[in-house]
């Protein structure tokens, strides 16, 4: 989905939920202003720990998921996509383009050892280049034996749980639990991972034509100096994988994940 520019343009306002950075090291989530996550960054060389502290008043940017609104079923990412372009109290969208499909597939220990579950305080150790590729909730989750999760079991087992909000980032190489944190509990205590929908920022058209119009050149390089040698069969063959190497790098460009802004 696309979200066009508002206000005067070049200068669109930021959206409610964003991150802001507060020193060389230091970044914060704001929701309209208020800090939901401070993080500071400690470490030498390629992997970092990322010190969290995460503060009370999440609001989700999604309404409440009502039992008839369940019974109702229909496709909910087109029902999370119409709802999340009429939240601009409380989401994150800015300017430009952005991908919200179902996620369906994760790697092992997303959900469990990668899931963060330590309140307010955290510490996740960042990859080489950044990044834990994990879950973040931004409020507690609730205990299994809980009222609200209990009751939320049941469509759990039966299938009929709504799907939980998530929002990629990039510099995180992870993603943050928007809403549905009773679900996510809810699917947990059964034993499965949360149904989820996926929000992703993407390139933006001149970018992403620009990346394409370099890896055309470069392909056409080494076309060029491919067929400067005699045809054999190993030849042929060799070409048709370049060939099929540049289509497949072309076909997934406009919808690779784009870098999360940090305002200053």
């Amino acid at each position: 989905m696309a979200v066009p520019e508002t206000g005067p343009p070049g200068a669109p306002p930021p959206p409610s939920l964003r991150f802001a950075r507060t020193g060389s090291r230091r970044w914060v989530l704001l929701q309209n202003e208020r800090p939901l996550l401070l993080a500071r960054s400690e470490g030498d060389g390629c992997c970092h720990d990322l010190h969290l502290r995460r503060l009370p008043g999440h609001h989700s940017p999604l309404p409440p998921v009502s039992a008839a609104t369940v019974r109702a079923g229909g496709e909910w990412t087109h029902r999370y996509a119409r709802w999340l372009e009429d939240a601009a109290e409380y989401g994150p969208l800015r300017a430009g383009r952005w991908r919200l499909s179902p996620r369906t597939t994760f790697a092992p220990g997303i959900w469990s050892c990668d899931l963060v579950q330590d309140w307010p305080d955290a510490t996740i150790e960042l990859l080489c280049g950044g990044g834990w590729h994990g879950v973040l909730p931004l409020r507690p989750l609730q205990a299994p034996d809980t009222p609200r999760v209990k009751a939320l079991r049941k469509h759990a087992r039966e299938g009929t749980l709504a799907p939980v909000l998530l929002w990629w980032v990039s510099f995180l190489d992870g993603w943050l639990l928007l809403d549905g944190h009773d679900r996510a509990a809810a699917a947990l205590a059964e034993g499965t991972v949360p149904a989820c929908v996926e929000l992703v920022r993407l390139p933006d058209d001149a970018d992403w034509r620009a990346t394409a119009a370099e890896i055309t050149r470069s392909h056409e390089e080494r076309m060029a100096r491919l067929d400067a040698h005699p045809a054999t069969l190993h030849h042929a063959r060799q070409r048709q994988a370049m060939e099929r190497g540049y289509a497949d790098a072309l076909s997934t460009l406009p919808y690779d994940a784009a870098a999360t802004p940090i305002d200053p």
